[in-house]
């Protein structure tokens, strides 16, 4: 590693590690692991793998990942603007695969940007059911809302809240909860040196007593016989281990349970927290000398299904958030049934259910839960965004265009990986073309990068400003 790592670091991991520290030290000389993770929304992996424009090897704790090679750019392929896959370094796949969520359910990921593991639990959700994903920093919400749009989720609701006042909205709510908590990053050293220059002992502390309170609104919010994982990037015991006994010793009500593909990790250490619970053990580490990824930490519990009911939440002022328009609705729902009826034909589900359908301002919404109480929150993303409604017409929205199969529209321009033109659709420019006049869904081998508008021998380029190739 080029540049040295924090004396009280490396002087805690010689005491934790004792023989094993050399093997660990050693780590940090090897290059960073890669990853990519296939989006089942799109495709399996057995139809990706065939046509791969990079050398991938999977990730044996996660059935849709796969490491890439040094060399590969695949953040720089229209692919990834398809959204057929997501970035992701192969120890952070670990989490969401233990959560095991499924269609059908409500679940909740607590601290979701940028986004990786709220597309991972999209993806094993089949977009069937609710999936609230929050983040309470307003900067990096943004990221969390593009991924969403990017890999084509449907049933996602994001939010831009903190734990207490979300565990105010919905006590005893999810059948899941994600708590991939803020933490002191040590995990990253090798992957984002700044890491190490950003650590503090005080660091590690103030992210221990953050998780503490972040624990106890995802277990305000759980209901009983709900599964709660717990998962950090950092090898602090008092992060990890410390943090669980702290939990486990307040909520009786939780017991650990055996984590998926467990042959995989090391386990966890109730020695370096409270001996007394043996169960600790369950947790895992995942360590970089001993396996093809980055540091990691992950938790399942399960809740007692004869836990007790949580208090009634306190009432509190409501903050403002945005609250959908009732005004214009009949004639919002008829522009979007014109445009579905002209643009998508084939469309599975013509998002028909008008009590679904939200209009914030002029911003057409199909909620993932009909009714469900969102007045107060801070939204970001009400559901699949489906276009801006202008006069008499809507506009569709890219979140729409990554949503649907490409089977579904009247119009499509269909381009190959390597196409000029291709790149420069992605770019923003317009480009000469025949074809039907309207708006046109603009493909890559098959999968929609975004939308068109063929009239006058032009497709006219309606490929958002803000994800322009450079």
């Amino acid at each position: 590693m080029k540049n040295p790592l924090p004396a009280a670091f490396t002087a805690r991991m010689q005491a934790l590690l004792q023989d094993e520290y050399e093997a660990f030290i050693a780590s940090y000389e090897e290059p960073a692991s890669h990853g990519l993770r296939i989006n089942p929304l799109k495709l399996a992996p057995g139809e990706f793998l065939p046509f791969s424009p990079f050398s991938l090897e999977p990730v044996e704790w996660c059935p849709n990942g796969f490491r890439y090679k040094e060399g590969d750019r695949p953040g720089k392929h229209p692919y990834h603007a398809a959204g057929l896959y997501y970035l992701q370094e192969p120890s952070a796949m670990s989490p969401a695969e233990a959560l095991e969520a499924l269609p059908g359910e409500t679940v909740l990921d607590l601290c979701a940007a940028p986004g990786g593991k709220t597309t991972q639990l999209a993806a094993a959700m089949k977009g069937a059911g609710l999936l609230v994903a929050n983040e309470i920093h307003p900067t990096r919400v943004k990221a969390l809302s593009e991924n969403v749009e990017r890999l084509g989720i449907t049933n996602a609701i994001v939010t831009n809240e903190t734990p207490e006042r979300l565990a105010e909205q919905f006590p005893l709510f999810f059948d899941r909860v994600l708590v991939d908590a803020p933490c002191s990053g040590e995990g990253m050293f090798r992957k984002l040196p700044e890491a190490a220059h950003e650590w503090s002992p005080e660091k590690v502390t103030e992210c221990h007593l953050m998780q503490l309170d972040i624990l106890e609104a995802a277990s305000a919010m759980l209901k009983p016989g709900g599964t709660l994982v717990y998962s950090t990037c950092t090898f602090a015991p008092l992060e990890n281990e410390q943090s669980l006994a702290a939990f486990l010793g307040r909520h009786p009500e939780f017991t650990m349970v055996p984590l998926p593909s467990a042959d995989s990790y090391s386990p966890g250490k109730p020695e370096w927290a409270d001996p007394s619970l043996p169960d600790i053990a369950l947790a895992a580490r995942l360590w970089p000398h001993k396996l093809r990824g980055e540091g990691h930490f992950v938790a399942r519990l399960r809740k007692s299904a004869e836990a007790a009911e949580a208090e009634p939440a306190r009432s509190r002022p409501k903050k403002k958030g945005k609250t959908p328009s009732f005004s214009g609705k009949k004639e919002a729902v008829a522009i979007w049934q014109s445009f579905a009826r002209e643009a998508l034909p084939r469309l599975e589900s013509l998002y028909g259910d008008e009590s679904a359908l939200l209009l914030f301002g002029d911003q057409l919404y199909y909620a993932p839960r009909p009714g469900l109480e969102l007045d107060g929150l801070r939204i970001n993303r009400a559901g699949l965004h489906l276009g801006t409604l202008k006069k008499n017409r809507l506009e569709p929205s890219h979140a729409l265009a990554l949503a649907v199969r490409a089977e579904a529209a009247a119009r499509l321009a269909s381009f190959s990986a390597d196409d000029p033109d291709l790149i420069r659709y992605l770019k923003g420019e317009a480009l000469p073309r025949e074809g039907e006049t309207g708006w046109t869904l603009v493909c890559v081998d098959g999968f929609p990068n975004g939308w068109g508008k063929q009239a006058d021998g032009q497709l006219k380029n309606h490929y958002p400003k803000g994800l322009r190739w450079l």
